[in-house]
């Protein structure tokens, strides 16, 4: 109640509660509108000793009492006024004994508020935490972050127990995101969540792959003192190794291996497992002899791990050797490893060598287990020994009894063979033998009938499930969905498509790849749209695949500009363009009449038999020259003269920009004179590409000649002009001429823009003229002029490097709050900086931050940073940089050797 009403000062002895509150700020913790106005709040709890538990048996009738009120209605003047009946100043054993029983967050909260009116004292922390539970309980957040507040300025918080309550709701609810942002939330306001709330969270995480929130979580809990474990190591490793990301799963070896931890057998199986997997067969290597060396006895699964990655790596010869390693001296052989080697001798087509290891089991007294003649039947399918693998399912019979995958490797096999009366009378065996199909076994059908072409079967097998035992999941619609829009049955696709829809199945991607290409298909390009638009409302993401075949159907239907826009999509939504994308692009292009820069453009055109005009060859002409072809744009040239075509400015601009750009430039001028003497009329373009050239490789007085003999002409450069001849001068160091040439450039009226002002900054930061170009920097705010990434960065780099800390750290933030992405020397430039100013802590968490972003950091910086650490007694942190900077001494060596 004194949270939510500003402005008073109260002193409740009974408890020893002083709150002084002297500003609006704490309104917006109430439910009345947010105040604006700054203000502190200090609140002491001296000697206030809470008791542990309550004695709730003397208000358990006004509890019961309470909560039939509270759920009979709505919240209102009425039921309050039932309430106050009850006690006019509730008792705090009664608040919590109605929020343990209440199962409505909003009644909840609604009791809570009128309590804190009626109540001469505040709530107490149990209260709060009751309310809390409730939360948990019912998985609604919305009022969280205002609790969390008001919990933080009466200088208590979550228990442990709600704190785990709290996460633990989200991770049942599958909302991790939301229980990763509950604890940023609990650690702005200063709160310390519990140890396994975030062991909770971070073996949720793992179960989806979200390796940077897990990572962050993990930095989150050392920052906080908790003692991290082997276990929780194992488990990041395993979800950065699976991610391919190893150099994370490495470096967090390292940082295990710097900390008084020993790796146990468990984590050098998830290694071996996992590096494997992503095609680290030397590191999986590396690891096996490693935990040897260590005292630790490899196990049945660090043997089987290592065996199955050779296999996948096709290193056959080596998981023989560490088969036989396993084998020796043991009696009983273990099923998994023959499985594992099977299954390895079958991908490698050496069945014979399969079948001696299936006899050789049972020469030891094992019978071969069923998985192991699936190995055997998958790999026989894979390479269409369908003959044989109906022997080896006979013979498998005398050993171990076909299970449910076996009939589906089986009749999937015989589809794909064409044989599908075979496959019936498989499945007729199957049913049989007590087995009835499932989503599977009718998923295999109907695709195999769908591409055979037989519909009316596919449709019949899918219209005959019993929904009750065997339900179509999103494969079974998708593969009807695909057959029948490829035969132009678009409309009985559509109606699967809403059928699907019906059963609250999710069409995915490949759904509605096929529904948009088929209805192009059949020239029904606005229901083609309509699925696009309809897709993207659903909140399904398209994949490449999908935006190619789009892109393909809206080009061939004649949406040339479309077809265009969606090329950049794809790249918008981070996709790179594969060749398909660039393959449909440049022969739609070629189709439609349109001039391209690719070398193949230019073939397709004269496969098309497209006649090339002055405009057509000029187009070409740029394109090659953009692309780096300049010897096929001068064969071009050659042949558009040959043709009787007359090279225009355009035509001799781009080449002579083309060879300026790769530093031919005595073949850039001789062109440009020979332009000059064919008459045509040069422009801007021409001469600034020839001043950038000169300008690039250092030939500054030749830039110079080319700028007199423009301005002789009449010709007055523009800013591009300009740009080009100061970045010359800029490379090449002559930053005093450059700043005259600035000053000629406003005498001449002409603007300075960004790239102008952008180009003298970092000349100025090169050279060490700090204050100087901070008076640019300046000049250019004043203009309204935005500077780019590497502006911000000579800036941030010459302020840290000249000492005044203090604006470069305003600097570097004003960037980030602008939506710039420092880069690596923006965040070594600011550690060195801060390590210098003695202020060592901040310089580390951005040393972190750095670490977490991936920028690599410089040798210097972190002998810098680990010196200021040692001098503030910040030994943790600086055990933490030793390591990286051990671990970037082996990286440069290494780099050195090789």
């Amino acid at each position: 109640m004194l949270l939510r009403n500003p402005g008073i000062i109260l002193s409740y002895n009974s408890r020893c509660w002083y709150i002084l509150i002297n500003s609006r700020k704490l309104t917006s913790f109430s439910n009345g509108p947010p105040s604006d106005l700054g203000g502190k709040s200090h609140l002491c709890n001296e000697g206030v000793n809470q008791e542990n538990s309550r004695n709730f048996d003397g208000v358990r009738p006004t509890v019961d009492d309470v909560c039939h009120v509270l759920e009979s209605g709505s919240w209102g003047p009425a039921l309050e006024n039932t309430l106050s009946m009850f006690d006019e100043k509730p008792q705090q054993e009664l608040v919590i004994g109605v929020l343990r029983r209440l199962k409505d967050v909003n009644q909840a909260v609604g009791y809570f508020r009128w309590v804190e009116r009626k109540s001469e004292e505040p709530l107490s922390p149990e209260a709060y935490n009751s309310l809390l539970l409730v939360m948990a309980r019912t998985r609604k957040f919305d009022y969280l972050e205002q609790i969390l507040g008001e919990m933080s300025i009466a200088g208590f918080g979550p228990t442990n127990y709600t704190c785990v309550e709290l996460v633990a709701s989200c991770v049942k609810s599958r909302k991790l995101i939301e229980a990763f942002d509950l604890l940023q939330m609990m650690r702005h306001f200063k709160f310390r969540p519990a140890f396994s709330a975030y062991t909770t969270l971070i073996g949720a995480l793992s179960e989806v792959g979200e390796s940077d929130r897990m990572l962050a979580l993990f930095h989150q809990m050392q920052e906080l003192g908790y003692e991290v474990n082997v276990h929780l190591f194992t488990t990041l490793i395993r979800v950065f190794s699976r991610e391919g990301r190893v150099d994370a799963a490495l470096s967090l070896l390292d940082e295990m291996k710097s900390n008084p931890f020993d790796a146990d057998i468990v984590l050098y199986n998830v290694c071996i497992d996992c590096f494997g997997k992503v095609g680290k067969v030397d590191m999986a290597w590396k690891f096996f002899h490693e935990m040897k060396a260590n005292g630790l006895v490899p196990d049945d699964v660090t043997y089987t791990s290592m065996m199955g990655v050779l296999c996948k790596a096709n290193k056959l010869d080596e998981a023989v050797e560490i088969f036989e390693q396993m084998e020796q001296n043991r009696q009983v052989p273990c099923a998994y490893a023959y499985n594992t080697m099977i299954m390895g001798y079958g991908s490698a087509g050496k069945f014979d060598e399969a079948y001696s290891l299936l006899e050789r089991q049972k020469a030891k007294g094992c019978i071969p287990s069923v998985v192991a003649y699936n190995c055997i039947l998958t790999c026989l399918g894979k390479k269409g020994k369908t003959e044989e693998a109906l022997r080896i399912f006979e013979e498998m019979k005398r050993d171990a009894m076909p299970n449910l995958p076996t009939y589906n490797i089986i009749i999937g096999m015989l589809c794909k063979a064409g044989n599908v009366e075979a496959a019936f009378k498989v499945r007729d065996a199957m049913k049989e033998a007590g087995l009835f199909p499932n989503v599977i076994t009718v998923n295999i059908m109907i695709d195999r009938l769908c591409k055979a072409q037989k519909l009316d079967e596919a449709c019949s097998i899918f219209e005959g499930m019993d929904h009750k035992v065997c339900s179509p999941d999103a494969a079974t619609f998708c593969s009807l969905i695909d057959g029948l829009g490829k035969q132009g049955r678009v409309d009985d696709a559509y109606r699967i498509y809403e059928r699907m829809l019906d059963a609250d199945k999710i069409p995915n991607v490949v759904v509605y790849t096929s529904l948009i290409r088929n209805f192009f298909k059949c020239d029904r390009k606005e229901d083609g749209h309509k699925m696009y638009k309809e897709m993207t409302r659903s909140g399904c993401s398209p994949d490449l695949m999908l935006l190619n075949t789009y892109m393909d159907c809206v080009f061939k239907a004649g949406e040339t500009e479309k077809g265009r826009a969606l090329f950049e999509e794809i790249k918008v939504r981070g996709f790179l363009p594969d060749t398909r994308s660039y393959s449909i692009l440049i022969h739609s292009l070629v189709k439609a009449g349109f001039a391209r820069e690719t070398y193949e453009l230019y073939y397709a055109m004269k496969d098309q038999g497209c006649v090339l005009d002055t405009r057509a060859y000029n187009t070409v002409i740029d394109g090659f020259c953009k692309s780096g072809k300049v010897n096929k744009a001068y064969q071009l040239l050659e042949e558009m003269k040959t043709m009787g075509h007359h090279p225009t400015v355009v035509t001799y601009g781009s080449v002579v920009d083309g060879l300026a750009k790769i530093d031919r430039l005595d073949e850039a001028y001789m062109l440009f004179e020979e332009a000059k003497l064919n008459g045509i009329e040069l422009n801007h373009v021409i001469y600034s590409s020839l001043i950038d050239g000169f300008g690039k490789v250092g030939r500054v007085d030749e830039a110079y000649l080319v700028m007199e003999e423009m301005m002789q002409i009449g010709l007055m450069p523009n800013v591009y002009t300009w740009n080009c001849l100061l970045d010359g001068l800029v490379k090449a160091e002559e930053i005093n001429e450059a700043l005259v040439c600035f000053q000629s450039m406003k005498d001449l009226k002409c603007t300075p823009n960004q790239v102008t002002y952008c180009i003298l900054i970092n000349g100025l930061c090169k050279v060490r003229k700090f204050n100087k170009a901070f008076v640019f920097w300046q000049e250019m705010q004043k203009q309204g002029l935005k500077p780019n990434t590497i502006t911000y960065t000579a800036m941030i780099s010459g302020l840290a490097k000249s000492g005044n800390v203090a604006q470069a750290s305003s600097l570097f933030e004003r960037y980030r709050a602008s939506g710039g992405i420092p880069d690596s020397a923006s965040y070594n430039a600011m550690i060195e900086g801060l390590s210098i100013a003695n202020r060592a802590l901040q310089a580390y968490q951005l040393f972190e931050e750095t670490r977490l972003k991936g920028c690599s950091i410089h040798t210097k910086t972190c002998v810098t940073l680990l010196d200021a650490l040692h001098k503030a007694e910040c030994l943790e942190q600086a055990a933490i940089v030793g390591a990286v900077l051990r671990e970037t001494a082996k990286s440069q060596h290494a780099a050195r050797s090789w």
